[in-house]
């Protein structure tokens, strides 16, 4: 899932529990804050999978130089 969807994710999550509030409903407002860590968390996973391959590139293109 890209950046982009994940943004989307957490928007929804936001006007979700925004919606929940206003209207009194908080099952639809912890629905909505339950996307957004759902949202942080795809996103921070991400992060961590472009870091370790970043690294792997840099390994890889120093054992091709060494």
């Amino acid at each position: 899932m890209g950046d982009l969807e994940n943004k989307k994710d957490d928007l929804a999550g936001k006007a979700k529990e925004a919606v929940g509030e206003a209207t009194g409903n908080e099952d639809v407002a912890n629905e909505g804050k339950a996307d957004q860590v759902v949202s942080d968390a795809k996103d921070k996973l991400s992060d961590a999978a472009d870091n370790i391959k970043d690294k792997a590139n840099d390994i890889i293109g120093g054992l091709k130089k060494g």
